[in-house]
């Protein structure tokens, strides 16, 4: 299907109620998901669809779908996402789409009430729910089993249904649904070979949509990364979001422990931030989640599990304080940003180390990421300045403001008034933290030229590495030379290094000094690597157990013994010359 360039919605021939929503939501032209989609939904095909996070998936099938309700007062649509979250948001987007037709949703995620959640079915025409409670109700492990027979089933975001282990239990639903006529329509960022065979499994001649042309990642998210020390990232990132300055951000960890250390420093920097991770209870995610969305907090700290979903339209920036493992998890997380046509900004911080793996995202996503270094304590400034003084172009003076400059005036000039107002505002513009933090260009080109180190097992003696080294497996032999940053040893270093080698030109922090060869076992064997507070420290006498024991000295030394035998060859010697 040809994509036009000028649609609106009155060309899907939808309920005049759909279409009063659709004005009330505020929406004009369909996306390019949406208008493929939404006409092969109302023709009854199924639907295998691509398409990036943001991009309205839920409008693509909730609209269709409403429009195609019997409202027969039994379940006629069920919508199967990865989250708590994202169950809800779903749930409430479709109601609001058919509040005018009197549909009614059931949200079915775990950690709620079973009752409750079975009273809500039962006035329902649509369960959107998540796959773990669904089967359980399917099956009648807590409760009776429910007996529901579907039109319409929808997976979304199948892939990460796929990366949360979800695969098995999606077949098993579909296993337990009546394989009676009904659509199956299946959404996803990504298409990994599983989520493929799974469509070829139960989709019946699906309409395929793919909505990704040679990118992952939307156009509209502008990408970027920033190169600092480990110990760094914390510095690294105050300083970004003072200098960036997001209306509304998230920033993504890959642990729980990470996002509560995080929400502590931030929130003692002054910064309104909240922490989202899967061992806080419901009740006070829902609040949180509220709470962003209102803009009572500007920061959300995340891991991926606990953001999988979330749908806040206005959020600005993305900051991945660790890049993730894998390039669909990147592709989700940044998903976050941009999204509804807005712009957005994704900011990675990376380490030498992880600038490899940062490559190989940018290579599979097709887009560019773009290098950048961490602004000093001026730049910031200049910035948040220049900010005041547009915000100063703007503002219209009001009564309270000219009776404030009426008593002041009374004791100052109007010269006086404004330097000392303009100092009292650049008070609130102090940056703390180093002036210069993470690596300069420079560094940073040398690091992608000379790639940033090498792991494993160093048999043999490696070349030059430019960068950081992180883990070094055993010495058999003498390993190369790196530039920049180490961690985790080797030989020589010039630069930053952590935990490093036997030589190193620059700052170290936490080298131990290990000179030569690791230590060896006294029974001949070689020494296995011990953790920093159980080794013994260095230059304390050992002695060694293994050695025979010295014999005791006899009266005459062996030394002696050769002296005194070399005496009497020379006294021989004398003698028979003295006969001559």
């Amino acid at each position: 299907m040809q994509i036009k360039d000028k649609m609106n919605f009155q060309d899907f021939t939808l309920r005049a109620e759909i279409l009063q929503a659709i004005d009330r939501a505020g929406f004009v032209e369909p996306s390019p998901v949406q208008q493929e989609a939404i006409p092969a939904i109302l023709e009854g095909r199924d639907v295998v669809a691509q398409a990036h996070t943001g991009t309205g998936k839920t409008a693509a099938f909730g609209l269709p779908i409403l429009n195609k309700l019997k409202i027969n007062g039994e379940i006629e649509a069920v919508v199967i996402v990865p989250t708590r979250e994202l169950a809800i948001q779903v749930s409430d987007e479709i109601f609001k789409f058919g509040r005018d037709l009197g549909i009614k949703t059931a949200t079915i995620y775990g950690g709620s009430s079973y009752k409750r959640q079975l009273d809500h079915i039962e006035h329902a025409s649509i369960i959107v729910a998540t796959p773990g409670r669904l089967l359980d109700l399917l099956q009648g492990n807590k409760v009776g089993a429910i007996q529901i027979n579907p039109s319409f089933i929808v997976l979304d975001e199948a892939d990460e249904m796929l990366d949360m282990g979800f695969l098995q239990d999606i077949k098993e639903i579909l296993s337990y649904l009546p394989s009676t006529e009904k659509q199956i329509l299946l959404f996803s960022a990504t298409m990994p070979p599983e989520i493929r065979d799974l469509a070829d499994r139960f989709l019946k001649n699906p309409k395929r949509i793919s909505i990704t042309k040679d990118k992952m990642t939307n156009d509209n998210i502008v990408q970027s990364y920033y190169v600092v020390e480990d110990y760094e990232r914390d510095d690294a990132l105050i300083r970004l979001i003072d200098f960036k300055s997001p209306l509304k951000s998230i920033v993504f960890c890959r642990t729980k422990k990470e996002v509560d250390r995080l929400t502590t420093i931030l929130t003692s920097q002054g910064f309104g931030a909240k922490g989202l991770h899967g061992d806080i209870e419901q009740r006070d995610r829902e609040m949180i989640i509220k709470d962003f969305k209102s803009g009572r907090a500007e920061i959300l700290i995340a891991t991926d599990v606990a953001s999988r979903g979330l749908d806040v339209s206005d959020v600005s920036h993305v900051f991945n304080y660790h890049i993730p493992f894998d390039t669909e998890s990147y592709v989700h997380r940044i998903g976050r940003t941009g999204r509804a046509g807005r712009d957005g900004m994704a900011i990675s911080i990376i380490t030498p180390s992880e600038l490899r793996s940062l490559q190989r995202i940018e290579k599979a996503t097709g887009s560019k990421i773009v290098t950048k270094v961490v602004p000093n304590i001026n730049k910031v400034k200049e910035v948040k300045m220049q900010k005041f003084a547009e915000k100063l172009a703007n503002q219209e003076p009001t009564e309270d403001g000219n009776t404030l400059l009426a008593i002041v005036l009374k004791d100052f000039d109007e010269q006086t008034v404004i330097k000392k107002l303009a100092s009292i505002i650049a008070e609130d513009y102090q940056i703390h933290g180093s002036d210069v933090i993470g690596k300069d260009m420079n560094d940073i080109t040398r690091l992608m030229k000379y790639g940033s180190g090498r792991g494993g097992d160093r048999g043999d003696r490696g070349g030059r590495s430019f960068g950081s080294r992180s883990g070094g497996g055993d010495r058999g032999d003498r390993g190369g030379r790196s530039f920049g940053s180490r961690s985790g040893g080797g030989d020589r270093g010039f630069g930053n290094r952590s935990g490093g080698g036997d030589r190193g030109f620059g700052n170290r922090e936490g080298q131990s000094e290990n000179r030569g060869e690791r230590d060896f076992q006294r029974d001949g064997n070689r020494e296995e690597r011990k953790p920093r507070e159980f080794r013994e420290p260095r230059g304390e006498f050992r002695p060694r157990t293994d050695r025979p024991a010295r014999p005791e000295r006899t009266e005459r030394s062996e030394k002696f013994e050769r002296s005194e035998k070399f005496g009497e060859r020379r006294e021989r010697r004398d003698r028979d010359r003295n006969k001559d």
